[in-house]
């Protein structure tokens, strides 16, 4: 077998044994969504610690454990802290806890972020409908031998994310009389943050908005045959574009200013899919 799907089968296993519930929705919450869950009717928790070889997130502000519960009467499975490349880990354990995910049950995966603003309309604490990314920076999680138990070898990419989900959260948006940009967002590998260089190329090459996650679950759930939504938090301008350097805490901040906001939007969405 696979040692890649191999791992996924042995923590799909032992998630299991741990927790009754299949999740309809799968949510990964970025910086400063962390406290969603407190707005969730919660069923169970599970640590990832708990599960046997699964990477444990050491990203500030990210807790490291699923929750499932019910936004409204919709069943979901929480991300309360994603694992990143720049951890060290392999792009293949980057992505298992969204594989988990799916094969726990989860249909519709929405994917939150903070990121760095590229475009000039763009500021500070703006949300973004992710509507097309730029993956060619990090390692494809597809790389390596094909596990056809999980999708195709070589999967269309033309409609990442579901145009039905983008027409409900500008909906959901409007209803709350919330601004929300769109643009096209690219992962960078990190920790660090980029160079005013780097960022220049990113806008020419078409991008909104940057950041270190994301683009490889995306590629990994529409892998899958996941519908996917999108929504970043800008939480500071990128490098060549912010007047001040860039700092953790910096993003930190703006997400917990924002979190309200984002919070009330992200539940109207998933309460109305």
């Amino acid at each position: 077998m696979n040692p890649v799907y191999d791992k996924l089968q042995r923590c799909l296993k032992c998630a299991r044994e741990k927790v009754n519930f299949v999740p309809d929705v799968a949510l990964v919450l970025g910086s400063g969504l962390g406290d969603y869950a407190d707005t969730m009717k919660v069923e169970a928790t599970l640590d990832y610690k708990d599960i046997d070889g699964f990477p444990v997130s050491t990203a500030p502000g990210h807790v490291g454990r699923f929750i499932f519960g019910f936004v409204g009467d919709t069943k979901v499975v929480v991300m309360q802290g994603r694992v990143h490349f720049y951890e060290g880990y392999d792009m293949s354990d980057v992505v298992l806890p969204i594989r988990l995910m799916k094969l726990l049950g989860a249909k519709t995966l929405f994917l939150t972020n903070a990121s760095g603003g590229i475009n000039s309309d763009f500021n500070a604490g703006d949300l973004m409908l992710i509507t097309d990314q730029i993956s060619q920076l990090v390692p494809s999680p597809l790389r390596g031998e094909s596990i056809s138990e999980l999708g195709v070898r070589f999967p269309d990419m033309s409609h990442i994310y579901n145009e039905k989900l983008q027409d409900l959260a500008r909906k959901c948006a409007k209803n709350q009389g919330i601004e929300l940009k769109e643009g096209v967002y690219i992962q960078m590998p990190g920790p660090n943050y980029e160079s005013p260089a780097e960022i220049r190329m990113a806008k020419t090459m078409g991008a909104d908005a940057v950041g270190m996650s994301t683009v490889c679950e995306a590629i990994a759930a529409n892998h899958m045959g996941m519908d996917i939504i999108g929504i970043s938090c800008i939480s500071n301008l990128a490098a060549g574009i912010s007047p001040t350097p860039l700092t953790e805490e910096e993003v930190l901040e703006a997400g917990r200013k924002v979190a309200k906001k984002f919070s009330a939007l992200v539940t109207e969405i998933i309460t109305n899919i």
